[in-house]
């Protein structure tokens, strides 16, 4: 391709020229897609339905969406919620009136970070929802169990989209070499290098290799080689492969320091992953789980120094937030230890999973009807506030069979020492009420 032709080219991104025209060009996740998974079913159905794709960015999720409206012959809008408000939506809604009015017409909405909408800005697609108006479709980056509203949530399919793997990247770069970049080879270290520097992301992967590919041009230059991708991209290509063992043995050692009471250790781990591209909000749930595994109860701060760092970063982000995250692992690896509610949860969950349905005591009953209260649920219930020192000595709380049984034990350590000595006591008072 000469420079020029290439030059006229590259007015449009790459990744834009790359979007697929169809569902069989796409690159990846085939979990969904693959032949009798869930969203290809719902392409064959003939009939659109709400949904909310949930996935890390460059993944396809507004190339799935667009997908969607022209295998359904929809009018196609879109939002982002980074820029758009309520009176964006309200133009929506009425451009989709005027659709269905003039031309019978269905439309999809999509809406790009529906995470970054509020309460009130979510309500507001619901009714037009449920009237058919339009199919809404919302893409979002975080957990829409927690940042999408329960009342849109429950109208809307979730799918959830993959990271692209190493070979996904690397197809996806032969095809771009191959349709928009011809006559421009790259060898097979820079194929690796790219999709490395990606992380997972085709939007990431095509934008570098744009970058490349527009100097191997100037340079006049038909094999992109590892020197021109470290003169091009430079430090951006010291990035983790998320499925590789780097990023695993790093989070390990990560953990393992600030479980081993190491802030030194901890800092050094955390800060060599921030270093080398890692997600600081992949960091901050780690650091959150450290708090729930390995500190405990010992010291129930630690859990909510690492929330409030995780929320800080959000409001900072980098660098400036990266030092909350900082300030909690070190906070973690000087913390008292205790994994007895990990241990006992482990514990308990293993029982359920192998034994039988027990059924609730009667004592233990809600009673809310005359019926219930004639059966005797609650009956012998004793309130633990009309007993001396607010506690039902010698009550049993477990389904039958399981009495006395005991799975959560603290350690003589931080605050679940003084956790142990109340439960010592407790039961020395449940035994003295059994002698009675």
């Amino acid at each position: 391709m000469s420079e020029m032709s290439y030059s006229g080219k590259s007015l449009i991104p790459l990744a834009e020229r790359m979007r697929p025209a169809t569902l069989a060009d796409v690159i990846g996740q085939q979990h969904i897609l693959g032949e009798g998974k869930p969203l290809r079913l719902a392409f064959e159905s003939g009939q659109p339905h709400s949904m909310i794709l949930w996935g890390p960015p460059g993944v396809g999720k507004t190339t799935l969406a667009r997908l969607m409206a022209d295998a359904f012959h929809c009018e196609f809008i879109a939002l982002s919620a980074v820029l758009s408000g309520i009176k964006d939506i309200r133009d929506a809604v009425e451009r989709a009136q005027l659709l269905r009015a003039t031309s019978q017409r269905r439309t999809i909405l999509f809406v790009d970070e529906v995470h970054r909408f509020n309460k009130s800005q979510q309500d507001a697609f619901l009714p037009h929802v449920e009237s058919g108006l339009f199919t809404f479709i919302g893409a979002t980056t975080e957990n829409p169990s927690f940042e999408v509203n329960s009342a849109l949530l429950s109208r809307a399919a979730v799918y959830v989209l993959k990271s692209l793997t190493d070979e996904d990247l690397a197809l996806m770069a032969e095809r771009a070499c191959e349709h928009e970049l011809g006559g421009i080879h790259m060898t097979e270290e820079v194929r690796a290098s790219l999709a490395a520097s990606a992380d997972g992301d085709g939007r990431k992967l095509l934008n570098n290799l744009d970058i490349v590919a527009r100097a191997a041009i100037a340079k006049h230059l038909a094999l992109i080689d590892s020197e021109l991708l470290k003169e091009c991209l430079g430090d951006s290509l010291r990035r983790f492969d998320k499925s590789g063992d780097a990023f695993y043995d790093q989070i390990s050692a990560l953990h393992k320091s600030v479980r081993g009471s190491n802030p030194d250790a901890a800092l050094y781990w955390m800060v060599r992953m921030l270093d080398g591209g890692a997600d600081p909000r992949y960091l901050a749930r780690r650091i959150i789980r450290m708090a729930s595994e390995d500190i405990g109860l010992a010291d129930p701060r630690a859990l909510r120094i690492s929330l409030d760092a995780a929320e800080t970063y959000e409001r900072l982000g980098s660098p400036e937030g990266e030092l909350a995250l900082a300030e909690a692992v070190v906070y973690l690896a000087c913390a008292a230890k205790s994994n007895a509610v990990y241990q006992a949860y482990n514990a308990v969950r293993a029982l359920i999973g192998k034994d039988k349905s027990r059924v609730v005591p009667e004592h233990l009953r809600n009673a809310p009807t005359k019926l219930m209260k004639e059966l005797g649920y609650g009956k012998l219930y004793r309130y633990a506030h009309d007993e001396p020192g607010a506690y039902a000595a010698g009550e049993t709380y477990l389904p039958d069979g399981l009495e006395g049984q005991s799975w959560y034990h603290p350690v003589p350590r931080g605050l679940e020492i003084k956790i142990a000595e109340k439960l010592d006591f407790l039961r020395q008072l449940d035994a003295e009420a059994s002698k009675k």
